[in-house]
C-alpha cells in the first residue's frame, strides 16, 4: 500500500492574480472601443495603460494612453480562467511558463471566449492573459514593514505550477 503525502497548508498553491491586457498601440477611438470590450468580457472596470518609452516609428511617446487591463482575484480569477483554457481547447504549451511558475498567454480574438458575443460596433481585439500563483507567506517577501526572506520550500516553481492546473483545471501541457 502506498501512501499518498500530502501538502500542509503552507505549501498549497493559489491563483494569486490573473492580469489581461490588450495593447491597442494608440490613443482615441480604438483604445475606447478595446476598453469596452475588456469591461464586458470581465464585468470589472478596466484601467488604461500609458507608454513608458518613446517609439517615433509608432508616433509613441511617453506618457500616451495605449492600451487597457484588467486585475482579476480569487473566485473571479478563476471564473476567466476556466473560460481562457475552454477557448484554448484545454490546452498550454510548456513555453508559456517562466522559472517562478507564472503562465502567460495570448488569446487572438476576443470572441473566442464562451459567452462572449461579437457587437460589429466594438469590433475584434486580442489580449494577453497572465496568471500569478503563489504559495501563502510569500505576500513576507514583498510587504514594507518587517520584510523578511522566503526559504525555497515557499516559491512556486514551473513544475508544482503545471500539476496544480492539471489537477484543478484538467488543463493539457504540450
Amino acid at each position: 500500500m502506498e501512501k499518498e503525502v500530502q501538502k500542509g497548508k503552507i505549501e498549497r498553491i493559489r491563483i494569486e492574480k490573473l492580469t489581461i491586457n490588450m495593447g491597442v498601440g494608440e490613443p482615441g477611438e480604438k483604445l475606447d472601443k478595446a476598453f469596452e470590450v475588456l469591461k464586458e468580457i470581465t464585468g470589472k472596470k478596466p484601467v488604461k495603460t500609458k507608454a513608458k518609452i518613446r517609439e517615433a516609428k509608432w508616433n509613441i511617446r511617453p506618457g500616451l494612453e495605449i492600451g487597457v487591463k484588467v486585475t482579476l482575484r480569487r473566485r473571479d480569477a478563476e471564473e476567466f480562467l476556466k473560460r481562457v483554457f475552454k477557448a484554448k481547447d484545454n490546452k498550454v504549451r510548456g513555453k508559456s511558463f517562466d522559472s517562478f511558475g507564472n503562465l502567460s498567454l495570448g488569446i487572438e480574438e476576443h470572441i473566442d471566449l464562451p459567452g462572449t458575443k461579437y457587437n460589429p460596433k466594438l469590433g475584434i481585439y486580442g489580449m494577453d492573459v497572465s496568471v500569478s500563483f503563489r504559495k501563502p507567506g510569500y505576500r513576507i517577501s514583498k510587504r514594507k514593514l518587517k520584510r523578511g526572506k522566503i526559504g525555497k520550500k515557499q516559491r512556486t516553481t514551473k513544475g508544482e505550477a503545471i500539476s496544480f492546473l492539471r489537477e484543478r483545471f484538467g488543463v493539457e501541457i504540450v
